[in-house]
């Protein structure tokens, strides 16, 4: 599943047992290594200035876990999972990348005609998200 120092982002919300979860919380724990959290974020339509304010995080600070290859604290490796997680589901419920990007940066009435990227800045945005996306998994539309 994963190499040393590494960790895969290839699953889903569903796909996560008992030991999948322990395996998170230690790597949480150690913090993702910047290039493992690159290796994510290259997959994704995010920008690092994206990341940085997603993560509560000044860019230069993020420049620095680059350069000097840091790892980042365990609510910043938090985060990160919780992006990816919610970022893989997303595209397991459009069945289509494209489609979910385009759908995170449309604003949305369910979510107060707010694009659903602004709210992956703290876990009760990436919530409701989540909410959304089981929502529009079961044909509930608002």
């Amino acid at each position: 599943m994963a190499k040393a120092n590494d960790i895969s982002f290839d699953f889903s919300y569903d796909s996560i047992d008992d030991k999948k979860v322990i395996y998170f919380i230690t790597e949480i724990r150690k913090g993702f290594t910047f290039s493992t959290f690159q290796n994510f974020a290259k997959h994704t339509p995010f920008t690092l200035v994206e990341w940085s304010k997603f993560l509560n995080m000044s860019q230069r600070t993020m420049q620095r876990h680059r350069k000097v290859k840091k790892r980042f604290n365990p609510a910043f490796s938090e985060r990160i999972l919780q992006i990816a997680m919610l970022y893989n589901l997303g595209i397991e419920v459009f069945a289509n990348r494209d489609k979910f990007n385009a759908w995170l940066e449309s604003k949305n009435l369910a979510l107060g005609n707010i694009k659903p990227k602004e709210l992956l800045d703290n876990s009760f945005g990436i919530g409701l998200v989540k909410d959304e996306l089981g929502r529009i998994e079961h044909g509930i539309l608002a």
